[in-house]
């Protein structure tokens, strides 16, 4: 059984591993690591998904699911489970950049946007300014809260 729940900092290097294992962005990690949680499963670490909050706005980064599992439910879990945190923290909107999952995040109700659309803050993020190209999709979703 894969349990998911809150990131411990121990769990930082095989978040890592997830995420550079598939191309995805190491930057700006570290400060999302409060707002992070795992799946765990008989191997150890095998998902992840994270919030980096900006007030009211939060960016949703670093969500993966080891290959072997991914197609099970678990990206799906991992989202959820970080959205649930982020209304917790009363962060009421959620944007993220991709450019190898836009065609996933809209079955959880993520819509297209621009980045003239996201609030500047997030803008100077780590994943806007640096780590992801400007070719990657924005997309937002309202949460209800």
């Amino acid at each position: 059984m894969t349990s998911i729940e809150p990131a411990l900092d121990s769990d930082r290097p095989a978040m890592e591993g997830l995420l550079a294992g598939s191309g995805l962005p190491l930057d700006g990690l570290g400060a999302a690591m409060p707002t992070a949680v795992v799946a765990r499963g008989e191997t150890g670490v095998v998902g992840c998904a994270a919030i980096e909050t900006y007030g009211s706005a939060g960016l949703l980064r670093s969500v993966c699911v080891a290959h072997d599992l991914r197609g099970t439910g678990l990206g799906r879990r991992l989202v959820g489970a970080v959205e649930a945190l982020a209304a917790a923290h009363d962060i009421v909107e959620l944007y993220l950049l991709t450019d190898t999952a836009e065609r996933w995040f809209p079955r959880l109700g993520y819509r297209p946007t621009t980045r003239a659309s996201v609030p500047p803050e997030l803008t100077a993020s780590p994943e806007f300014t640096s780590a992801c190209p400007e070719s990657a999709a924005v997309l937002h979703k309202r949460l209800n809260v």
